[in-house]
């Protein structure tokens, strides 16, 4: 994998706002809309001002929609697709019972290699109810290098499993309080987090606040 093509695909720096909409007029009748009071606290702060260009890494899929947003608010997008990533065999070691896991040194000496405080924000998503267990807390240690201070993390979590209705999803921004959900299937649900996990997950940031949707999703706003 070179790393002119992979910096590429997860690098969207004044991506232009038009090309996005248009790529994105086509979208699945599968889409489930939901109101998000995470998403718009989350929001409420992200404006960059003339001299300055605030740096958001989304850690889900490419969504043109997301890119689209956010460069008209002035701001530069990073995506890491690190679910998809993390299912490279490439990063895969057997473990004594022959399943197979990602290696933590190996992933992360090919992803997610930012300097230290190149972001205001990240949006996490759902990423650590299906993410591999190995890649979870490295994950979350270098979100907390790569923020800036004060900067914010949004992430969601399952309150419960609802079996297949507990299927991972593509967040497609419409407003700063709504998304769009877009059901991705060949990522099963690894794992329920309760609040105590939450904040023993994210302990070294400097506060987390909570809000609970109707849908059984947890949306958490963290700070560092």
């Amino acid at each position: 994998m070179g790393s002119s093509s992979h910096n590429f695909k997860r690098w969207f720096r004044g991506a232009d706002g038009s090309q996005a909409k248009a790529a994105e007029s086509s979208q699945p009748a599968s889409r489930t809309s939901r109101r998000c009071i995470g998403l718009s606290e989350f929001m409420r702060d992200l404006r960059s001002t003339d001299d300055k260009k605030l740096c958001v890494l989304d850690l889900g899929p490419t969504s043109p929609a997301n890119i689209s947003f956010l460069t008209e608010l002035g701001v530069r997008v990073y995506n890491e697709d690190i679910l998809r990533e993390a299912q490279d065999p490439n990063y895969q070691t057997k473990q004594e019972d022959g399943s197979l896991l990602p290696d933590p040194v190996k992933f992360f000496a090919e992803n997610m290699n930012y300097p230290a405080e190149q972001f205001d924000a990240v949006l996490f998503w759902d990423v650590a109810d299906y993410l591999p267990e190995p890649l979870v807390k490295p994950l979350v240690e270098k979100l907390q290098t790569m923020l800036k201070p004060k900067g914010n993390l949004l992430a969601f979590f399952h309150t419960k499993d609802a079996g297949p209705e507990s299927l991972n999803s593509r967040h497609h921004i419409v407003q700063n309080d709504t998304l769009e959900l877009e059901p991705r299937p060949g990522f099963p649900l690894q794992r329920i987090f309760n609040n105590r996990h939450i904040e023993n997950l994210f302990k070294d940031f400097a506060s987390r606040k909570f809000f609970l949707g109707r849908d059984n999703i947890r949306e958490v706003l963290m700070v560092r």
